[in-house]
């Protein structure tokens, strides 16, 4: 069975790149009928913390996508150390005394400056044994098979063959001086044995895989299918991270901006991923359908956000394309949080249709419904009531005559509607001439949602004293 899992480590919040990683987990899985693992990398115990996560929840509970199982690596530890001894008693591991590297968890041979001590990597069993026995701390550390396997290959399913000699792999640890399990050892130990069949991760973790094989080989098993995936890079060009770049690459800071969960998940399947028809806005369901890992592209993806601006403008543009096929009910409900005690769900059901095309972002239910919901309205400039090809004298008979008709008018938009518009012919003005004066007056602004339907929420009492508190304004100029 098809079994994908997903494995962050609580240092910190839930970055996007993490988020794309178990978005890709997530879908590939669905697509295949396949089971989503969540595993906390909680074996760093030095860097974790509760808040990073209670952050990485928050995230993931946010994309409400779900997973089907869920572990800590801490607490299988002895998993863990079970691996590493069955290593060390098949001869493929050895202890490392030496002081330096005894406190390391691992030693990069990158340059050729170190790939093993000959001293620690040639000890007898028995000197090692006796030296183990008599207290000594020590690192267990993989035995790279030099001298029989010239080279660890895989086939990855996003970049193809991969090879790396084993001349140019040090002998990595599995567990440190402490006993804690290397990030290698704990992760490989529990892919065993959660039986994971796919791993899909970021690029970064290429390098990694050459030790990874090593160790499910030396452990007796196959290794899995691994599909890297390429990585996110910032404007300028560097990966995109929580040091460098801070809260811009946090996925709780799209949420707080009144990004839609699909709509971020589907910007985010655009980094790095195409469907075949090269569509942008997918539903949930068509992205399920859609994804493969033949899809993945090999080229890392931008992420094109600025100082004056966080969000990529594609990301901003999916949301409001969102926003406007969401049904009303649901999208009412869904901006309920970001206008608090402002307003009851019934009311924010009529509002919603009057502002749903308006909105590229949930919060901007704020500014662009915002006369709604106060008894009040800020102050305006008095000139802004004057129409088109008009002055003060016809915005002052406008409103006069708009007050006389909403107090008997049948307070429906269609009611309204044919209410004003004869009031217009009646002064011998376009119908725009008319309905600009009170869409200010009752507004405060010129640009705002379809008239009719504003005054119907408003209700009569409220658009009578805006227009009668407009009428004084104008009389001020």
């Amino acid at each position: 069975m098809l079994r994908v899992r997903f494995a962050p480590s609580p240092t910190g919040f839930l970055h996007v790149g993490s988020a794309r990683t178990f978005i890709f987990n997530w879908l590939y899985a669905r697509h295949n009928g396949g089971t989503v693992i969540l595993r906390i990398d909680d074996t760093d115990v030095e860097r974790n913390t509760e808040a990073s996560l209670q952050s990485i929840y928050e995230g993931l509970n946010w994309l409400a996508l779900g997973w089907d199982e869920e572990y800590k690596a801490s607490e299988r530890l002895g998993l863990h150390r079970t691996m590493a001894d069955a290593i060390f008693h098949n001869g493929l591991a050895y202890r490392d005394f030496t002081p330096a590297q005894a406190a390391e968890g691992e030693k990069s041979g990158a340059q050729g400056t170190w790939l093993f001590n000959a001293g620690m990597r040639e000890m007898s069993g028995e000197e090692s044994d006796r030296r183990a026995a008599a207290g000594e701390p020590f690192a267990l550390r993989f035995r790279v098979p030099r001298d029989r396997q010239p080279f660890v290959r895989f086939a990855d399913a996003v970049y193809g063959e991969q090879s790396k000699a084993t001349a140019d792999i040090e002998d990595f640890a599995l567990l440190r001086s402490n006993g804690m399990p290397t990030y290698h050892l704990s992760s490989c130990a529990d892919d065993a044995d959660l039986r994971i069949s796919h791993i899909i991760r970021g690029q970064d973790h290429l390098t990694n895989t050459f030790k990874h094989v090593l160790i499910f080989e030396a452990a007796g098993f196959a290794p899995p299918v691994f599909a890297h995936l390429p990585l996110l890079f910032a404007p300028d060009n560097t990966k995109l991270s929580k040091r460098r770049h801070g809260p811009v690459v946090s996925v709780t800071t799209y949420r707080d901006a009144g990004f839609l969960p699909e709509a971020f998940s589907n910007f985010i399947c655009l980094l790095g991923w195409s469907p075949k028809n090269d569509r942008e806005q997918l539903t949930r369901q068509e992205l399920i359908d859609a994804f493969s890992l033949e899809g993945v592209n090999r080229a890392n993806a931008v992420v094109n956000f600025s100082d004056a601006d966080p969000f990529d403008p594609k990301a901003v543009w999916l949301n409001a394309e969102h926003i406007r096929t969401m049904p009303v009910e649901e999208l009412a409900e869904r901006l309920m949080p970001f206008v608090g005690q402002l307003t009851g769900l019934t009311t924010m059901l009529r509002i919603t249709p009057l502002i749903r095309e308006r909105m590229k972002l949930l919060r901007d239910v704020l500014t662009v419904a915002d006369f709604f919901f106060v008894d009040d309205l800020p102050p305006y400039d008095a000139a802004e009531l004057i129409p088109k090809k008009g002055d003060a004298a016809l915005a002052l008979r406008v409103l006069e005559r708009a007050g006389e008709v909403l107090a008997t008018a049948e307070f429906t938009h269609d009611g309204l509607e044919s209410a004003l518009r004869p009031a217009a012919e009646s002064l011998g003005i376009k119908a725009g001439q008319m309905f600009e004066p009170i869409r200010v007056a009752v507004c405060g602004r010129k640009t705002a949602p379809p008239l009719f339907g504003t005054l119907e929420v408003l209700g009569r009492a409220a658009c009578l004293k805006r227009i009668g508190q407009a009428i004084e304004k104008l009389k001020t100029i």
